[in-house]
């Protein structure tokens, strides 16, 4: 198994850097495979969802499918993904970042019954309670 770069993966799915994005390509489509997996942190995948939203615009359930997809792959480990997959619930059906929403799925996941913040955003998201 190897581990994947965030950027590995937004050339990949980009596409916009000809050269970097067929070295990608390559790594995602034709090296790895069920028996020799790339692995994603959620780490990455936060970051990935930040870049996707901030640099591309890319719309938020574009971005759910994407999540998705990868989760599915036969190719990809995804770290926790039993807890990215709730999260990735919540960012769908919620206004929360992705990023709190795997903040609070992490925090359930650890014997949380709450995970306190400043952001009122995320206070209206599951998990989640406006530290006042």
């Amino acid at each position: 198994m190897i581990g994947l770069d965030t950027n590995v993966i937004v050339r990949y799915l980009a596409q916009d850097d000809p050269r970097q994005a067929a070295i990608a390509t390559r790594l995602i489509e034709k090296t790895l495979s069920a028996d020799s997996r790339g692995f994603i942190s959620v780490v990455t995948l936060a970051e990935l969802v930040w870049v996707m939203a901030t640099s591309y615009a890319t719309p938020r359930d574009t971005i759910v499918d994407v999540v998705e997809r990868l989760l599915t792959a036969p190719q990809l480990t995804i770290e926790r993904a039993d807890i990215v997959w709730r999260a990735v619930a919540v960012f769908r059906d919620s206004r929360a970042d992705f990023s709190d929403a795997l903040i609070a799925a992490l925090g359930i996941e650890a014997g949380c019954s709450t995970t306190v913040t400043f952001d009122r955003r995320a206070a209206a998201s599951p998990g989640f309670e406006a530290l006042k």
